[in-house]
């Protein structure tokens, strides 16, 4: 027996316990106090209408399951037919001749905002389950509770789908309304914390019309960013999938993800708004099946909607959505709360500390609102295919993306836009179609199928395998290989997202181009025949020693016979006296007989014979490498070049040759300052051959200049008779090229040095291609830029010489004139 009929006993106690027992219910009836409670919401909406049966379903359902409780909820609905300043004067006429305790709604995050600032005012708790823009905020206004997720909590979820897609460039798409534009801020942060940038945001505004629509979708279509990140509700994002598909954009090589607020909407029975979203990914928060939502969905298919049972709006959805179950559990919520408050009627805040503290199992899951917001749980992640959602994976704050735990991938294959399992972008990488060196890049057509092979092309496809991500792609040949980077560098016309070829870093380039690291080093050197007529030449006993070398000797001849007879000629009567002739004869003859050694005169000076000493030593030393070098040229076949000296070739306006669409060209105007009329284009190693076969007065040219792997090549095929002499520019290696500031170029740039840093992969990939016999730099032919031994190898010796001379001179002439 109860406290209450204890009471009633006292008051009466000549009534008989079973008379008791039949008036308990009009007792209860009599302390039962109803609340006014206002609902806000656009009943000519299909989510408001939704709301609006659920609600009253929940308020049914709550009562059933409690008739004990002292109070009830008095539901007082108005229609703000979703116009904004009807929502704040309907919340208005309810607080202030309803005199309602507690609003539910407005169904819009704009709406909420005007609503929410009267509710402060007046101090009358706004419960949203709708409103779910992160501009709202429960801790900047206690007075706001969202029986609804934050908007924010699933930017998270979205960035780690596009991680994991690789994708490092979105386009943001969203109505331009307080619940579109109140995410962007979070999702752009989102996103940037994995490395991927948003080039490109599209506001659309609710009152566009379609032609509007699709001009907005023509501008995206230039862009070269492919996959979309649309943030609407289902209103707006009807509409505008509807011109997407119009526009040709719901086709292979798009990708489309809708936030929360979209995919709540999707109804599976709505065939017209799914036949527009093919290949859609969509995230949503789970909500875990369970007996009462079994239940609930079974009654919300089959109760018919008497007047007399339940107070449902006429019009109602195909399926239930999440929130309708939000509406549904806002009511138990609040229903819980109001029974466990004090003073409500004198005091709102205590409404709201007991709507916070309410904590129990809903229909939409565990609901905890003492953030004032449902926290983040569970997402779900769901791919559009036919006229059904697949769940593909899962996302939480702890895990990250998964699926099930015994799968490797992070989510499951999604049908992307098109009715493809090729992931988009599909990437369009450019190959140059060349006509020589097809070593490096070699474009086939066999039976109208296009194959592409290659040094560079297998290295980059070592490279994408690997990325940290898939990439779907396709090789497109490009005639024109010097407009390579053209395309690329230009937004608006590109044809393609990286350029696959045999492409030089120099510095030019770097204004429109954006580099990998090289795989391959590179300088520019010159290619020129080797001539074999140094034995037959008779004048070649001069070739080991340069003409300055021999002038300087002859000289220090002369310098020795002249001094060596200063010295000797006043006190040595028999070798160095005579007839002026005479002994000018003498000087020259001791000079030259020191050569080999056949003096005979004998000196009686010690600095004379200091000096002779010395320069035996000289001569020792020169003959000695003459010898050396003259055997050398004799006994070994000695391969010259033609030309080493580029002064020779322009000063003789010889013809030189380079690779035709090469930079080589602009070096050897600029650089190496050739007139362009000196200058012919070759495209294949035969044509290099054959060009410096015919020298100089055969139409052909002096020299080929190119870069150093091509000249390799040439070298393997035609290793002889030709050598190289240079460097004369140094460039900064082969690399892969990209638009400016393309976020992909750092992954690809440490794929490649991850390929490079594998030796017996990289080095088989060039061995697939080039042949063996091509020699490295230090091992390649040896050209002396010198005539022979020079006075430089020889410098020291002769001023020790000139030295002991000048020496030798000074003292014997001061010893002379100290004895005079």
């Amino acid at each position: 027996m109860t406290m209450s009929m204890l009471n009633l006993q006292k008051y009466f106690p000549s009534l008989p316990f079973y008379l008791i027992l039949c008036l308990w219910p009009l007792h209860l009836m009599a302390r039962e106090v109803t609340i006014p409670i206002g609902v806000v919401l656009d009943l000519n909406s299909p989510i408001g209408s939704m709301a609006n049966s659920c609600i009253w379903m929940a308020h049914h359902d709550f009562y059933k399951q409690h008739p004990r409780f002292q109070t009830r909820l008095d539901l007082r609905t108005r229609n703000s037919g979703g116009d904004t300043v009807k929502a704040a004067y309907a919340a208005f006429d309810l607080i202030t001749k309803e005199k309602v305790k507690a609003i539910i709604g407005p169904q819009k995050s704009e709406q909420a905002r005007h609503v929410i600032n009267l509710g402060r005012e007046l101090g009358i708790p706004i419960i949203s389950f709708s409103a779910t823009s992160p501009s709202l905020s429960p801790a900047h206004t206690p007075i706001f509770i969202r029986m609804a997720q934050n908007d924010s909590s699933q930017v998270k979820a979205i960035a780690a789908i596009v991680e994991a897609y690789g994708w490092r460039e979105v386009v943001l798409i969203y109505e331009n309304t307080e619940y579109g534009n109140g995410l962007v801020p979070h999702l752009i942060d989102a996103l940037d914390a994995v490395d991927t940038k948003v080039p490109y945001r599209s506001v659309i505004d609710p009152i566009f019309e379609e032609s509007h629509i699709l001009e907005e979708l023509e501008n995206l279509k230039e862009n070269s960013t492919r996959i979309f990140i649309v943030h609407m509700t289902g209103e707006h994002g009807s509409r505008f999938f509807s011109a997407v598909e119009k526009a040709g954009m719901m086709s292979e090589g798009y990708g489309w993800i809708v936030t929360e607020g979209l995919s709540v909407e999707l109804d599976p029975s709505a065939l017209e708004r799914m036949d527009n979203m093919q290949g859609v990914l969509g995230v949503r928060t789970i909500v875990r099946n369970n007996e009462k939502l079994d239940d609930f969905k079974k009654r919300w298919k089959t109760l018919s909607f008497m007047e007399n049972n339940i107070k449902y709006h006429a019009y109602r959805t195909h399926t239930i959505t999440l929130f309708g179950l939000w509406a549904y559990d806002t009511v138990w919520a609040l229903a819980m709360a109001v029974e466990n408050a004090t003073n409500y009627g004198k005091q709102s805040a205590s409404l709201v500390n007991a709507i916070l503290a309410t904590k129990f199992q809903g229909l939409s899951g565990y609901v905890d609102l003492k953030g004032g917001q449902l926290e983040s749980s569970v997402v779900e992640v769901f791919n559009v295919i036919g006229h059904k959602e697949r769940i593909i994976g899962y996302w939480s704050p702890k895990r990250g993306l998964f699926q099930d735990d015994q799968e490797k991938q992070k989510v499951r294959q999604p049908v992307w836009p098109g009715y493809t399992m090729d992931q988009p972008p599909k990437l369009r990488f450019g190959v140059p179609v060349r006509k020589g060196f097809t070593e490096f890049v070699k474009v086939e057509t066999i039976f109208n199928t296009t194959k592409v092979s290659g040094f560079v092309v297998d290295v980059f496809l070592e490279v994408l395998k690997a990325l940290p991500f898939s990439v779907s792609y396709e090789f497109v040949p490009l005639e024109n290989y010097g407009a390579l980077a053209g395309p690329i560098a230009n937004n608006k016309s590109m044809k393609f997202d990286a350029g696959v070829g045999d492409i030089t870093i120099v510095y030019d380039r770097t204004n429109y181009l954006n580099f990998t690291l090289p795989y391959l080093e590179s300088v520019v050197s010159m290619v020129v025949s080797m001539k074999h007529d140094e034995k037959r030449n008779m004048w070649v006993f001069l070739k080991p020693l340069s003409w300055g070398l021999w002038l300087t000797t002859g000289a220090a001849l002369v310098l020795i016979g002249f001094v060596v007879w200063f010295l000797e000629h006043r006190s040595n009567n028999t070798a160095f006296r005579g007839t002026p002739k005479q002994q000018l004869g003498i000087v020259f003859w001791f000079s030259f007989s020191t050569l080999v050694f056949a003096h005979r005169e004998r000196l009686v000076s010690n600095w004379s014979r200091g000096l002779l000493i010395i320069w035996i030593f000289v001569v020792l030393i020169i003959t000695q490498s003459y010898t050396a070098s003259l055997t050398s040229m004799l006994t070994i076949e000695s391969l010259q070049p033609e030309f080493i000296d580029i002064k020779e070739i322009k000063r003789n306006n010889y013809f030189v040759g380079y690779q035709n669409q090469s930079f080589v060209k602009t070096i050897l105007i600029n650089e190496l300052g050739f007139n362009e009329s000196q200058l012919k284009a070759y495209n294949t190693p035969e044509e290099y051959h054959e060009a410096l076969s015919k020298g100089t007065n055969n139409g052909g040219v002096a020299a080929i200049f190119d870069e150093s792997p091509y000249i390799n090549v040439f070298l393997s095929k035609y290793d002889t008779g030709y050598a190289t002499v240079g460097p004369f520019y140094k460039t900064n290696g082969l690399a892969f090229a990209f638009p400016p500031q393309s976020p992909l170029v750092p992954y690809f740039s440490r794929a490649l040095l991850n390929v490079i840093e594998d030796k017996d992969k990289f080095e088989g990939i060039k061995n697939k291609y080039f042949s063996t016999r091509i020699v490295s730099k230090d091992q390649s032919t040896s050209i002396l830029d010198s005539q022979g031994l020079t006075v430089n190898s020889f410098a020291g010796l002769f001023i020790i010489t000139t030295i002991a001379s000048f020496v030798s001179f000074t003292f014997y002439v001061f010893t002379f004139l100290y004895s005079q």
